[in-house]
């Protein structure tokens, strides 16, 4: 009789054992899919994972058939095994969270999408278009980074804004398929896609794939099964989900904007950093990773320091144009002298006046959507806020709606204040369509665009705002984080970043780290052909080492401030954290099982332990949330504090008091 062991998408420890009749043992290979039966009525799609002729050795244990082999062939290469077992480990997460993250939804149906092609063509037969031609400095950098990855696996490649690290990265790729090697090109946001695929399909045509959420679950499926075939894309260019699809010869990992906290999958399971998960899929292949970066995560700019990566720096853009003039724009001097009512500075509004009078573009960066933040009561204060987040209610005045940010809880705007019973309703603070508002009213002859979540849930809604400011047919472009990315833009010559404060005064440790990156980020948008740009800095907080950081360009600056108080506190990348979430719907219960969760592992891991406290938002989807931060030593085995971690969850959730309760970990939080 033979077994399989079988994973399901679902979030339960373990693999499960079904029986295989006779009918498909023959033709059942580890990594195909079968369809099974789980629970009373329900039936899965699984994969399997383990083939054997052993029995449970619980003899009363019932063990169901496999009702269908879906595959004939594995649709899971045995290093993407390797790979989800390594994820969810790591990150201490359940094999089958792995395998629902992974896989396309098309592929955990009963689909069966064709297999095969003809054979890969060589490089001679399809041919490539002309690589495009380097700066002495981007050749001198191309040089260093081969010249690194003699030693070293990984390079980061720090390369100031508008440097050209594209044209760096195409000729790496068309070196590595010369050799017959394959590529993942990973990328933080999905609105870079569309830019960077029309470069790269300029130069190497079809052999380019591009895979991301966007796309529709089939066309996922058939990217999948295209790099399972004998005729698999040479280049993947995807997000993070990504670094999931099977490669049968890797040879190049690129992960541009590496710094970006988007590499970091926050909700569900598995929260792996894509980043990492592709240094450690490269290695394993023999692939060689190139990290880049104008702002690096502090992170792996200590690898490269310490040795452990190779580290290039490119510090001339590219025609030598100079990085843009960044001023500082002190809004609370202007707020007392009340020569500032609304979210633009006379300065600024100077700057875009003479930006649209030249005939050239302007990016806005203001972190928050919606109109307004809030909506307040004028006369007795009274704050709209979520019934099941502890958050105000964001005001949305295209839609009529007001609307949580966190749960998607939505309610019309009511008609006069419920506390008090007065109409004088008005939204407090700029979120992006207040600030579309604002420039179209000032700017009326000004064709103005909005990127942000709410603009982009489409594929073609992005690509329509980035075509549409690329070909100039759009003045000024108001967003989110969305503009601060590596996009190129010939005609932008003012950036303005409307409100510095909101970034700098969160409470994380990493603030003045993202801050610096965000801004730096958006700043470098500005000037990029032949002209320098100007970038116009709003802050409250203008005496800030950081604001003035910013303006001079002084990453090194920063990221010594920054270590000595790291070192102060043991912080990453000094130390390895791991964060302790805990949920439940009673508040009682929450700060017993917090105290009772906080003795456990202190018995544990001693003062390593902080908390337990409350995070920013402190309840969320009617779940009261808790957590407790533990920062490990790197010389500590990691594996041992995984066992730990997981068998006082367990005990925890065996409590009948704590039964209902969630209890979960983010293994290097960002």
């Amino acid at each position: 009789m033979k077994f399989a062991d079988v994973i399901l998408p679902v979030p339960l420890p373990g693999l499960f054992t079904y029986e295989l009749p006779e009918t498909l043992a023959a033709e059942a290979q580890v990594g195909c899919r079968v369809v099974v039966p789980f629970g009373a009525k329900q039936t899965k799609v699984g994969m399997i994972a383990r083939l054997h002729e052993q029995p449970p050795a619980d003899a009363t244990m019932v063990v169901k058939t496999v009702k269908e082999l879906v595959d004939r062939e594995p649709i899971l290469l045995p290093t993407q095994w390797q790979l989800w077992q390594w994820i969810s480990d790591y990150y201490l997460c359940t094999i089958g969270e792995v395998f629902k993250a992974a896989v396309p939804g098309k592929l955990k149906s009963l689909t069966r999408p064709p297999r095969g092609g003809e054979d890969s063509p060589s490089f001679e037969d399809i041919g490539l278009a002309d690589l495009p031609s380097l700066s002495p400095a981007q050749s001198a950098a191309l040089a260093a980074i081969r010249e690194q990855w003699q030693t070293h696996k990984v390079c980061l490649l720090h390369g100031v804004t508008s440097s050209g690290k594209t044209e760096i990265y195409t000729h790496l790729i068309a070196e590595a398929i010369q050799r017959g090697e394959q590529v993942l090109y990973l990328l933080p946001e999905i609105v870079l896609t569309t830019q960077l695929t029309d470069r790269l399909r300029a130069v190497f045509g079809d052999r380019l794939g591009v895979y991301h959420s966007k796309f529709s679950d089939k066309e996922r499926g058939a990217v999948w099964q295209r790099q399972l075939s004998r005729q698999p894309y040479d280049i993947i260019v995807g997000v993070r989900s990504s670094i999931f699809l099977p490669f049968q010869r890797l040879g190049l990992v690129i992960v541009d904007e590496e710094h970006e906290v988007n590499f970091k999958q926050q909700e569900p399971a598995p929260r792996y950093n894509a980043r990492n998960v592709a240094i450690l899929m490269a290695a394993r292949a023999g692939a060689h990773t190139l990290l880049g970066t104008a702002t690096p995560s502090f992170e792996s700019y200590y690898n490269a320091r310490m040795g452990k990566y190779g580290l290039v720096p490119l510090t001339e853009r590219f025609g030598q144009v100079q990085l843009p003039a960044v001023e500082i724009v002190d809004v609370k001097e202007l707020r007392r002298k009340r020569l500032m009512q609304g979210p633009f500075s006379p300065q600024l509004l100077e700057a875009m006046q003479s930006a649209l009078s030249a005939d050239e573009q302007i990016i806005l960066f203001q972190n928050r959507r919606g109109y307004a933040p809030q909506l307040q009561c004028h006369v007795c204060g009274w704050v709209p806020r979520c019934p099941h987040c502890d958050v105000p209610l964001s005001l949305h005045k295209r839609s009529g709606r007001l609307t949580c940010h966190y749960c998607g809880y939505s309610a019309e705007v009511p008609a006069q204040c419920p506390a008090c019973e007065t109409p004088d309703l008005r939204g407090h603070g700029f979120g992006t369509e207040r600030i579309e508002d604002e420039l179209q009213r000032l700017f009326p002859a000004a064709r103005v665009a909005r990127m942000d979540l709410d603009t982009t849930r489409t594929r073609t809604a992005y690509e329509q705002i980035i075509d549409d400011f690329a070909a100039h047919r759009t003045d000024i472009l108001v967003g989110t984080q969305m503009v601060t990315k590596g996009l190129d833009f010939e005609h932008v010559s003012v950036v303005g970043i409307l409100s510095a404060d909101t970034m700098l005064h969160q409470p994380d440790f990493r603030a003045f780290e993202r801050s610096f990156q965000m801004m730096s980020q958006v700043a470098g948008r500005a000037g990029r052909r032949q002209r320098q740009g100007r970038v116009l800095l709003q802050t409250m907080s203008a005496d800030l080492a950081v604001i003035h950081q910013v303006v001079g360009n002084d990453y090194q600056g920063l990221y010594q401030e920054q270590m000595l108080e790291r070192r102060d506190f043991n912080y990453p990348p000094l130390s390895r954290m791991v964060i302790v979430y805990l949920k439940h719907r009673h508040v009682s219960t929450i700060e017993a099982l917090a105290r009772d969760a906080a003795v456990r592992l202190r018995s544990i891991f001693g003062s390593r332990v902080l908390g337990p406290d409350e995070p920013p938002i402190p309840r969320v989807q009617s779940l009261y949330i808790r957590r407790l931060i533990i920062k490990l030593e790197p010389s500590l085995p990691f594996s041992r504090a995984r066992q730990y971690l997981l068998q006082t969850r367990s005990e925890l959730l065996a409590e009948r008091l704590y039964g209902a309760a969630t209890i979960y970990f983010d293994v290097d939080p960002l």
